[in-house]
């Protein structure tokens, strides 16, 4: 039988570990980012980017894709690429390659529209260079 949330959704409720990978029942996982939690545009950077830096970039795309959904049109495209650039992050820490390059490149394009706009200080140059250049080290979501 699959789990459900309080409205009767499916759910794992099974524990995870720190990338996101489900966990044998029972197993002490790393605790779930809350799903759904509208947050401040700078609110939501902030924690995508305090996950980042935990080396939990599972639970920065949970936080980003909470914002992709709770953004008005115009923006949508924006938070999605920055999600998707968390998935190609975890991804590589997950040691799929391929999965990673691909996302990496999405989340670049998605975000690429809007290089010198730079909604909310994030550096989109910056941001697009570091995907495509493979994603290395922990992302910077915005200017220091």
């Amino acid at each position: 039988m699959r789990d459900r949330d309080t409205a009767g959704r499916p759910q794992n409720a099974r524990p995870r570990d720190a990338l996101g990978r489900p966990l044998p029942r029972g197993a002490t996982g790393v605790p779930r980012q809350p799903v759904g939690v509208i947050r401040t545009p700078d609110e939501a950077l902030d924690e995508a980017q305090r996950l980042f830096d935990n080396g939990l970039p599972f639970h920065a795309h949970e936080v980003l894709e909470d914002a992709w959904k709770a953004a008005a049109e115009p923006e949508r495209p924006f938070w999605k690429g920055l999600a998707q650039l968390a998935v190609g992050v975890t991804h590589a820490a997950r040691g799929n390659q391929a999965g990673a390059a691909a996302l990496l490149e999405r989340g670049a394009a998605a975000i690429d529209a809007f290089r010198g706009r730079d909604p909310y200080g994030v550096d989109v140059a910056e941001l697009v260079a570091w995907a495509r250049g493979g994603g290395v080290g922990t992302p910077r979501l915005r200017r220091r």
